[in-house]
């Protein structure tokens, strides 16, 4: 589901751009599974992309993409491959930088993309000795997959996660999970205020991964001239492994749009 975040940048920076999407919901979610079971969860539902004969391959989810990416490029070489790690990283340590402090980045994610390390590795390469945390937040997926709650019971739950943050920690924050938009304005309210209260020191900076892989692919098809020149809007074919109902009612949440038709694929 937490994809179709990506989706949407992808839809706003290419817009003349036909898509095909598929949400592996029979075998949600990834953030928990380990890393050969992502890995091959994610092959297959690659190979099922690849037939269809897509010109590239963008890996919507940050589980697999720290899992499996390298993996998935060596499969489908030449294929273009992207994953939402890199861009995400590459936008936190710009952020970092030009903030006022040195305080660094706190990534938030699933379980399995912060015990992975991937976006600490990353980022650490990327700093000049700042700090980078991580703080794996599971319960958020499935809040964010309950679609519209009240925002008072959200906001309890985003703060309660982010206990021993909120007060002291990073100015940069990274969303290094593409479920995680969906409460993009509300964390920046809870930030916004604590700012305001003087219960924090310095303002935060929330760096989207959903929005920087968007533009990172979309500048490398332009380079690549892969890139559709013509003008209006493309098409989008939804494809699920199990659940299409559920898939087109939670799915227009993180989508910001309906979603009238879904295929049902079996990996």
């Amino acid at each position: 589901m937490g994809g179709l975040t990506v989706l949407a940048a992808l839809r706003e920076h290419l817009p003349s751009e036909n898509f095909i999407y598929l949400g592996d919901t029979a075998r949600l979610p990834y953030g928990t599974k380990s890393p050969a079971t992502v890995s091959r969860y994610a092959s297959a539902a690659a190979a099922t992309l690849v037939e269809r004969g897509v010109k590239a391959l963008v890996v919507a989810c940050n589980t697999a993409s720290a899992f499996a990416l390298q993996a998935l490029q060596q499969q489908f070489a030449p294929l273009p491959v992207f994953g939402v790690v890199e861009p995400g990283a590459e936008a936190a340590a710009l952020a970092a930088s030009q903030a006022a402090d040195d305080s660094g980045v706190l990534v938030l994610a699933t379980e399995s993309t912060i015990s992975g390390g991937a976006y600490q590795r990353a980022l650490m390469t990327m700093l000049n000795g700042q700090p980078v945390r991580g703080r794996a937040c599971p319960l958020w997926v499935t809040l964010a997959e309950q679609g519209p709650l009240d925002e008072q019971f959200v906001q309890t739950v985003l703060a309660h996660s982010l206990r021993g943050f909120t007060s002291t920690g990073p100015s940069t924050v990274l969303l290094g999970c593409t479920h995680f938009p969906v409460f993009q304005p509300l964390l920046k309210a809870l930030f916004d205020e604590l700012f305001a209260s003087g219960a924090r020191d310095s303002a935060v900076n929330i760096v989207d991964s959903a929005d920087t892989t968007a533009r990172s692919v979309a500048t490398a098809l332009r380079q690549r001239g892969l890139a559709l020149a013509a003008e209006g809007a493309g098409e989008v074919r939804y494809l699920a492994t199990d659940g299409a109902p559920r898939f087109k009612s939670v799915g227009c949440h993180f989508l910001g749009a309906a979603i009238e038709a879904v295929e049902l694929v079996d990996l």
